[in-house]
C-alpha cells in the first residue's frame, strides 16, 4: 500500500551535508560516507546503524543527526525523525536551512499538523521560487486543521495471515468467514492466500494454488460476496492484452476453475487493475492507467446473455486530474470506497467513500479522515458486511513484514449499511430437481433493483439485504410462474441471515402460487405503489405467455364479518385484474374471485398465521 523512495529534498540534503564531512573526524566521516551508501540503495536499518555508530565517535555530529532524520523520514518512523532534527538543532540552529521541509514532513507524519504548517509557511517566505510540492504541502496541512481525529485503533491479524512478506489487498465472503489476500511471496511473484474464520479466530492461511496461483504475477483480486468467483489482475499472462488484464475464475463444486480473461470491454493495450465485484456480480468496478487522466475508476455492468458492457469512468464526485485508485464497493451496494490524490486530503493517497444517490449517481468523495488517513500512501480499505470491521494494509511499526493487514472498527459516519443476506436452493417443486434460476431483489419503496444474480448450477444462490429496507425477492425461470417474497429490514441492525428454499411450480393448467409482493393497506382494496414492482413482473408473465388465462384471487383472515371480508378479497382480485387490463392484457384471459376467510394456509390464532392468510393468488386455469 505503501512505497518508500527517496524524496528529491532528501537527495540534495545529502549531497550538501557530504560536503561538511572534510571537517569531521575520519572515522565519523568514513561511517558517515557508509550512511549514505546504505540510503541510497534504500538499505535504511543499515544506515541507521553507521549513523549511531558515527556518533559513537563524534557525539555532537550535526550531519549525522540531519541524515538519522532524514532516514527516519524515508522509513516513515515520523517521532524518531522528530528527535533526530531537534538534537539537531541544539547543536547548529542553523541546520534546518537543509532539511526544512523533511522536518516538516516528520511533523505532520506525527499528527503535528500546525507545527508542520508553521514550517512550510517559513520555507515558502524564503524560498525565491516556491515549488508546487510546498504549495500543496501546505494546502494538505491547512485542511488538515480543519478536521477532527477520527476513531482508530488498527489490530495486526496475526501471524496465521501476516509473514515477513508482504501481505495486501484483502477481500472477503458476505459471512465474514473466508478471507483472500494477496502475498509476495519470496518479495518477488505474487499469490493468492486464503484463510477461514472459526468462532475465534482466523485460521492458519493456505496457498489458493493451481489452477488459480501460477508462475506468473496474480494480484489484487477480489473474491465474491458468494464466495463463487474471483476477479484478480494477471501481468503478463499469454495471450493478454496489455501490460496487466483483468481475469476471473469461477468455483465449482470441483474447485476453482482456469482462470480466463475477461475480455476487450474491460481490458484494452493499457494497465487494467484492482477490480471489485457488485455484490450481485453484475457491476465491475476496476482502476485503468490511461494517458490523458492517469488512473481512474472505471465500471462495465454484465447484461443478461453474460456480455460486459464497454466500460466508463465513473463521473467526477469519483475521478479527478489526479490518481483514483483501488475501489471496493461493499456489500450494501450503495458505498463505494476508494483512494484518490485529486480529493483533498492529508498527502499522498487518501482513502475515501461515496454513498450511491436515488438517480443511480455516487454522491460527493467523503475523505475518511486522520488518522486513517495520513500523509503517506492509504488505500486497499474492505469493510465487512456487518458495515464495522475495516481491513487494510500497511506498513505499520508492529508488523511481521514489509505490508501486513491490519483490522479497525470503522467509526460510525463512515459505515455502510450493514448487510445481512437470504440463501438457499431453488428447486422444482414436483420433481425436486435443483434449478439455475434468475433472482432479483428490489427495494420496494424506490423501485430499484438491488441484485439481480443467478442460482448456480446446483440451484445455490445467495443474495444481500441491507437493513432499513423493505424488499421483494423475485425468483423465475422460463417455463414455471415466478415465486415472490419479501422482507422487511427497516428495524433490523444486525442478525442471523435467512434460509430460503425457493420451490417452482411449473407452468401448467392448474399450478398456483402465491403474490406475495401486491399490498393493500388493512381493509382497503386500493393497490400500494410497492405492488408495482410485481404487477409488472405478473404483466412480463401474461405477455410471453399469450394464450394463458389465470385466475386472481383474493384471501383474508377471519378478523371482522364473513360478509365483509368476502367482499374485501373480491375487491382486491378486482384491482389486481384492473391493473393488468390497463397495462395491455386482454381482460377475457383475466378471472377475479374472491375467497374472503373460506381458504387459510395457515392458522389464525397468531399474527404470523394471519398475515399468511392474506394474500392473492395466481391460478393457471390454461394454456
Amino acid at each position: 500500500m505503501k512505497h518508500i523512495l527517496l524524496s528529491l529534498c532528501c537527495l540534495i540534503s545529502l549531497g550538501l551535508m557530504a560536503q561538511k564531512t572534510d571537517k569531521a573526524d575520519r572515522k565519523a566521516g568514513e561511517l558517515f560516507e557508509q550512511a549514505i551508501q546504505a540510503m541510497r540503495t534504500y538499505q535504511y536499518d543499515n544506515a541507521i546503524h553507521f549513523l549511531n555508530e558515527a556518533l559513537k565517535v563524534k557525539p555532537n555530529y550535526p550531519d549525522a543527526y540531519g541524515q538519522m532524520g532524514l532516514t527516519y523520514v524515508a522509513k516513515k518512523q515520523y517521532k524518531e525523525a522528530i528527535a533526530a532534527f531537534k538534537k539537531l538543532l541544539e547543536i547548529d540552529a542553523d541546520g534546518l536551512r537543509f532539511i526544512r521541509m523533511s522536518y516538516a514532513k516528520a511533523l505532520a507524519g506525527n499528527g503535528q499538523f500546525a507545527d508542520a504548517l508553521k514550517m512550510v509557511e517559513e520555507q515558502i517566505a524564503i524560498s525565491k521560487k516556491p515549488s508546487a510540492e510546498q504549495a500543496q504541502f501546505k494546502k494538505n496541512m491547512e485542511y488538515a486543521l480543519s478536521t477532527q481525529p477520527v476513531p482508530f485503533e488498527p489490530k495486526n491479524l496475526g501471524p496465521n495471515i501476516n509473514t515477513a512478506d508482504a501481505e495486501y489487498f484483502p477481500s472477503l465472503t458476505i459471512d465474514g468467514k473466508t478471507l483472500v489476500y494477496t502475498r509476495r511471496v519470496g518479495g518477488r511473484n505474487e499469490d493468492f492466500f486464503v484463510s477461514e474464520k472459526d468462532s475465534l479466530q482466523w485460521q492458519l492461511s493456505k496457498d489458493m494454488g493451481e489452477p488459480v496461483n501460477s508462475a506468473f504475477n496474480e494480484g489484487a483480486q477480489n473474491i465474491s460476496q458468494d464466495g463463487e468467483m474471483l476477479v484478480f489482475t494477471g501481468c503478463d499472462f499469454p495471450g493478454g492484452r496489455g501490460s496487466c488484464d483483468i481475469y476471473y475464475s469461477v468455483k465449482t463444486a470441483d474447485g476453482w476453475q482456469a482462470p480466463r480473461n475477461i475480455g476487450p470491454a474491460i481490458n484494452s493495450e493499457l494497465w487494467e487493475s484492482q477490480p471489485c465485484l457488485s455484490p450481485d456480480k453484475q457491476t465491475l468496478y476496476f482502476t485503468r492507467e490511461t494517458q490523458d487522466a492517469g488512473a481512474d475508476i472505471f465500471v462495465s455492468r454484465r447484461s443478461a446473455d453474460g456480455r460486459w458492457s464497454l466500460a466508463e469512468r465513473l463521473g467526477p464526485n469519483i475521478n479527478t486530474p489526479g490518481r483514483e485508485m483501488t475501489p471496493f464497493l461493499h456489500a450494501d451496494g450503495q458505498t463505494l470506497f476508494f483512494a484518490s490524490t485529486g480529493h483533498q486530503g492529508f498527502g499522498g493517497l487518501d482513502i475515501f467513500y461515496s454513498r450511491l444517490q436515488p438517480d443511480g449517481s455516487w454522491g460527493p468523495a467523503v475523505n475518511l479522515g486522520y488518522p486513517i488517513n495520513t500523509i503517506d500512501e492509504d488505500g486497499s480499505l474492505t469493510v465487512a458486511a456487518d458495515g464495522v470491521t475495516a481491513y487494510f494494509a500497511s506498513d505499520r511499526s508492529d508488523g511481521r513484514g514489509s505490508l501486513d493487514i491490519y483490522s479497525f472498527e470503522l467509526y460510525e459516519a463512515a459505515r455502510p449499511q450493514p448487510t445481512l443476506y437470504v440463501r438457499g436452493y431453488v428447486y422444482d417443486v414436483k420433481t425436486n430437481q435443483r434449478l439455475v434460476a434468475a433472482l432479483e431483489l428490489t427495494d420496494l419503496a424506490t423501485k430499484l433493483t438491488v441484485a439481480n444474480i443467478r442460482s448456480n448450477e446446483n440451484g445455490d444462490y445467495l443474495v444481500p439485504l441491507p437493513t432499513g429496507k423493505d424488499y421483494a425477492l423475485s425468483v423465475s425461470r422460463k417455463g414455471y410462474l415466478f415465486y415472490s417474497e419479501n422482507f422487511s429490514l427497516k428495524e433490523v441492525k444486525e442478525g442471523q441471515p435467512f434460509e430460503k428454499n425457493v420451490p417452482l411450480q411449473p407452468l401448467e393448467a392448474n399450478a398456483v402460487v402465491v403474490l406475495r409482493n401486491i399490498f393493500f393497506a388493512s381493509n382497503e382494496f386500493t393497490l400500494q405503489p410497492a405492488s408495482t414492482t410485481e404487477l409488472d413482473k405478473l404483466v412480463a408473465l401474461l405477455k410471453s405467455n399469450p394464450t394463458m388465462e389465470v385466475e386472481l384471487s383474493g384471501h383474508t383472515d377471519n378478523v371482522g364479518s364473513d360478509t365483509d371480508n368476502q367482499v374485501l378479497s373480491e375487491n382486491r382480485a378486482k384491482a389486481v385484474v384492473e391493473y393488468l387490463v390497463k397495462q395491455g392484457i386482454a381482460a377475457k384471459r383475466l378471472k377475479a374471485k374472491g375467497y374472503g376467510e373460506s381458504k387459510p394456509v395457515d392458522t389464525n390464532d397468531t399474527d404470523a398465521g394471519r398475515a399468511q392468510n392474506r394474500r392473492t393468488e395466481l391460478k393457471v386455469i390454461s394454456l
